[in-house]
């Protein structure tokens, strides 16, 4: 299951992504956390100090790499140089699991160890001072992409993705790649902005929004959110002792969180598992096609010299019923 966490900046999304994500690794379930906002702090949410979140692998730097292992053997895409961000898999491609071993998750992902279990943290890395007037940051969040457009994922799985900050996620079609986006809002008009833009956005595509409410401190906070958000209220936080310890470089035990944050997480973890009877793997691969051409017609071709429209595979859908794969092999029969 595909988990995004989108919000302003200083929603508290981080914080909140990196609480879903200790509460899914104290159930045992196998998790991969990306950090996908250019402002990295995921690492540091789940407990890693400053020397080693900034050793952690940049997806962005090592895309080459992630391209040449996609590609696989693909007979529509000439070399890996021609692949976007939006390419989308057909028969050939290599295929990704979440529990499983291969070199994209050798050269990008590293094991994070919390109190509740072991979750797999990938980072998009950071922008930095080369990047300035050559690229703009969608060339890092373009990794993260490729892998979701390549990510086959079932049931008690979870990859949860902390977004970049406001509506910047609708520049490509990486929205349409969760089975779940929870959007985390302050009770401030400032707050609920953010949420407008992807309800607006989000409406012709089938995303699946909900709001949790952040920095809730009463009825009249309620109130506010109820009123601005409707039935998309999934549930509210307020001030947590826990989490000052932990931003403070002191966590204490994942037990010892409150219950009524407690009870916040479980109810997450409920509308995620619930949205697995609502997958539709044909929709989710025409949105790859759709993407990919608009990405292809606006610069994709003229970058790479390639008619990226070639690159789809007419046949193919993305979907559960790929078979055993190996570094090699990943072909996945399209579904019925």
């Amino acid at each position: 299951m595909k988990i995004a966490f989108v919000g302003k900046g200083g929603s508290g999304k981080t914080t909140l992504s990196s609480l879903f994500i200790r509460w899914l690794a104290s159930t045992g379930a196998p998790v991969v956390a990306v950090d996908a906002d250019i402002n990295q702090h995921l690492g540091a949410a789940l407990g890693l100090d400053e020397a080693e979140a900034a050793a952690l692998p940049a997806m962005g730097e090592r895309l080459p790499l992630i391209k040449d292992y996609l590609r696989g053997s693909n007979p529509r895409i000439a070399s890996a140089r021609t692949m976007i961000k939006t390419t989308p898999p057909g028969e050939g491609s290599r295929l990704l699991r979440v529990c499983e071993q291969n070199p994209v998750y050798d050269a990008c992902a590293r094991p994070v160890e919390l109190d509740g279990g072991t979750v797999r943290l990938m980072v998009t890395g950071p922008f930095t001072d080369s990047d300035l007037g050559v690229a703009c940051y969608h060339s890092k969040t373009g990794a993260v992409e490729l892998f979701l457009n390549h990510l086959v994922d079932g049931p008690d799985e979870y990859v949860v993705v902390d977004m970049t900050a406001g509506s910047d996620s609708f520049a490509s079609g990486m929205f349409t790649r969760f089975d779940i986006t929870f959007l985390v809002a302050e009770p401030t008009r400032k707050g609920v902005s953010v949420y407008r833009q992807y309800k607006e956005y989000a409406r012709d595509f089938g995303v699946v929004l909900k709001v949790v409410g952040n920095k809730v401190q009463g009825q009249d906070d309620l109130d506010f959110l109820r009123a601005e958000v409707g039935d998309d209220l999934l549930v509210t936080v307020g001030h947590s002792d826990w989490v000052r310890a932990m931003e403070k470089g002191r966590p204490l035990r994942f037990e010892l969180l409150e219950d009524a944050n407690r009870h916040a997480l479980r109810r997450l973890h409920a509308a995620v598992d619930a949205t697995y009877e609502l997958r539709d793997w044909e929709r989710y691969t025409r949105q790859m096609v759709h993407f990919h051409l608009k990405n292809a017609q606006s610069w994709g071709n003229e970058r790479t010299g390639a008619d990226l429209a070639a690159q789809i595979d007419p046949g193919f859908v993305l979907g559960e019923s790929a078979p055993a794969r190996s570094a090699g092999n990943s072909r996945l029969t399209p579904a019925p």
